[in-house]
C-alpha cells in the first residue's frame, strides 16, 4: 500500500516537483519534495479562506498554494528530503520550526499547499498525545479500531494483541476509557499499538518524553529492533542525545524551512550553535529577578586556575564557576547554593552546598559565590550550567539563572560522557581462582 499526497488541486506534477521518478528505487519509502504549508493568523480571515478555497475547488478553479495571502504565514516552507529502507531521521530544530506540521503531512492529516510527498507502505503514527483514540472506547476497543484503520483482519490482530498490552503495561486497564488513562499511560499504549502493527514506516512526535525513563528505553529497543529489520522512523525531538543514539541522518528546520538534511552529528552540531547564536537560546537574563530577590545574581564568568576569564577549557583542566550576586536583604546567612550542569538537555551532574556538607556563611552586601572543580571530567563539547540560590532553612528562592555556556575540548582519546585516567595492566595467573569454576560459582551461591 502506498500513499501520495497530491498539493493544491489543479497543480501538475511538473510544477509541484513531483518525485514520482523516484518510486523505481523501492528501497526509498518516503519522498518529500518542496512541501510547502501555510496558515492564517486570524481565525475569521482563515475560516474565510478555507471557504473561498473549498469553492475554487469544486468549480475546478486553479488553486493558488504558492501566493500568501493577508495574515498567512509559511509553517513549512520548501522542505526536501527523503528516507530509505533501514534508515532513522531525526527531525530538529526550535519550538514553532515545523516539525510536527511536516510530521502530520507526512501522515496524510493536513495536505500541503504545494509540493509532494510519497508514502511507501503502511504508516504508523504516534504524533499527537491521544491522537487516534477514541477517549470514550476502552484501551481494548481501541486496539481494534486503530489495528482496523491499519487494514488488519481481526485474526492478525487477535494474534497481536496480548503482545500489544504487554508492552504497554497497562494491565487490567485496557479495559478502561481512555479518557481515564494518564498521559504515559496514553503513551505506552500509543506507541505499543503503532510499533506492533508491522508499520513499514513509523513516525514519532515527541510525545515520547511523557513516559517514564524504563519505558523509554524499551520504546528505543523496540525501534533499534524495527531498524534491524528495515522499518525506517521519524522522531521529532528536542533530546539531542536520543536522536544522537537512535538517528541515522537528521532535518534541521528553521522557522519553516529545511537548514540541513545529512549525518547526525553534523546537524545537532549545527542545531546547538543556532540555540547559542539565535534568541532561542535560553541564556540568563541578568536583568530580571526571579525569586523574591533577597539576592539577585548579576553575572556569572568561568575562570581558569590563574584566576582568567574563560568561555572554553579543556577535558581535564580546573575551573571555577564564578557568580556575582548582590545582597537585598538585610542579612542572608548559610544559603544553599544548587548547582546544575546538563549537556543536551540531559543532567549530568547536580549538587548543592547542603548535599556536600558545606555552609557559605553570612554573605556580604556584595560578593561572588565560586565552585572549584580541580579536573573537569566531562568529557562534552558544550555544558550548561544551572544555578539558584535559596534560604537554607525555609528554601525560599531568591534567585536563579539557567544555561551559562562553558565550551569544553574533549580529550581526543576518549569517547562517552565521562573522562577517565584507565591503568592498564596485565598480572600473570598460576592457577584457576576458585570462584572461576561454575561449580565454585554455584557454592557461593
Amino acid at each position: 500500500m502506498s500513499s501520495i499526497h497530491e498539493p493544491a488541486a489543479g497543480a501538475s506534477p511538473e510544477e509541484a516537483g513531483s518525485p514520482r521518478g523516484r518510486q523505481d528505487d523501492t528501497d526509498v519509502l518516503v519522498v518529500a519534495e518542496e512541501v510547502r504549508k501555510k496558515f492564517c493568523r486570524d481565525l475569521k480571515r482563515s475560516l474565510f479562506y478555507g471557504v473561498q478555497d473549498v469553492a475554487r475547488e469544486a468549480l475546478g478553479m486553479r488553486q493558488r498554494g504558492d501566493r500568501l495571502r493577508k495574515d498567512e504565514f509559511w509553517a513549512v516552507d520548501g522542505a526536501s528530503f527523503e528516507l530509505r529502507r533501514g534508515e532513522s531521521l531525526g527531525l530538529i530544530g526550535h519550538n514553532g520550526a515545523g516539525k510536527t506540521t511536516l510530521l502530520k503531512m507526512l501522515n496524510g492529516l493536513i495536505r500541503p499547499d504545494t509540493g509532494y510527498i510519497t508514502m511507501r507502505g503502511r504508516v504508523g503514527a504516534l504524533i499527537a498525545l491521544g491522537a487516534g483514540f477514541n477517549p470514550i472506547l476502552t484501551g481494548r476497543e481501541n486496539v481494534y479500531v486503530n489495528a482496523s484503520v491499519l487494514g488488519l483482519t481481526k485474526k492478525e490482530i487477535n494474534a497481536k494483541f496480548d503482545s500489544i498490552v504487554e508492552f504497554a503495561e497497562i494491565g487490567e486497564f485496557i479495559d478502561a476509557p481512555v479518557q481515564s488513562y494518564s498521559s504515559g499511560m496514553q503513551v505506552r499504549l500509543g506507541f505499543a499499538v503503532a510499533s506492533a502493527l508491522n508499520p513499514d514506516i513509523l513516525l514519532l512526535d515527541e510525545v515520547l518524553a511523557v513516559g517514564d525513563v524504563a519505558f523509554q528505553a524499551k520504546c528505543f529497543n523496540a525501534l533499534a529492533d524495527l531498524r534491524r529489520r528495515g522499518v525506517p522512523f521519524i522522531l521529532v525531538s528536542h533530546n539531542m542525545q536520543h536522536i544522537s543514539r537512535h538517528c541515522t541522518k537528521v532535518v534541521f528546520m528553521k522557522k519553516g524551512r529545511v537548514e540541513f538534511v545529512g549525518d547526525t552529528q553534523e546537524g545537532i552540531g549545527l542545531f546547538l550553535a543556532d540555540m547559542q547564536g539565535s534568541d532561542h537560546h535560553d541564556g540568563p537574563d541578568w536583568s530580571i529577578v526571579n525569586g523574591s530577590g533577597g539576592v539577585a545574581f548579576t553575572g556569572a564568568r568561568f575562570l581558569d586556575a590563574d584566576g582568567n576569564a574563560i568561555t572554553r577549557a579543556k577535558t581535564g583542566q580546573a575551573v571555577t564557576f564564578a557568580v556575582d550576586y548582590e545582597r537585598h536583604a538585610a542579612s542572608v546567612t548559610d544559603p544553599l547554593f544548587d548547582l546544575l550542569i546538563r549537556c543536551r538537555g540531559e543532567k549530568l551532574f547536580q549538587a548543592t552546598t547542603q548535599s556536600c556538607g558545606q555552609r557559605l556563611g553570612s554573605l556580604p552586601a556584595k560578593g561572588t559565590l565560586s565552585v572549584t572543580f580541580d579536573s573537569l571530567p566531562l568529557h562534552s563539547e558544550a555544558l550548561d550550567f544551572c544555578f539558584c540560590l535559596m534560604d537554607g532553612e525555609t528554601h525560599e528562592l531568591f534567585d536563579w539563572k539557567r544555561n551559562v555556556r562553558l565550551n569544553v575540548e574533549s580529550d581526543p582519546r576518549f569517547t562517552g560522557v565521562l573522562s577517565l585516567e584507565p591503568t592498564w595492566t596485565v598480572t600473570p595467573r598460576c592457577h584457576e581462582s576458585p570462584l572461576s569454576t561454575p561449580e565454585a560459582v554455584a557454592q557461593e551461591l
